[in-house]
């Protein structure tokens, strides 16, 4: 698994979850449930993640939405 996006913007996960579903690639969201152990106050930031296989597709995928500052990595080719 490689991380694709880090962040503390719940609506930016889901809206990268979406858009990656539709193209039929598998995503999960490590930390998600942190907040139960943080108290809330958005302190840690979520990873989606996708297996290395499918990193540069949903790199991809992700950039041409326009979401290509949140690419950990912003491997551009």
């Amino acid at each position: 698994m490689r991380e694709l996006i880090v962040t503390n913007e719940p609506v930016l996960i889901s809206y990268a979850e979406a858009l990656l579903k539709d193209q039929r690639i598998e995503a999960m969201v490590f930390d998600r449930n942190m907040s139960l152990m943080e108290g809330s106050i958005g302190a840690f930031p979520r990873r989606l993640v996708v297996s290395d296989d499918e990193w540069a597709e949903a790199a991809q995928i992700l950039r041409d939405a326009g979401l290509g500052e949140w690419v950990v990595g912003n491997a551009r080719k």
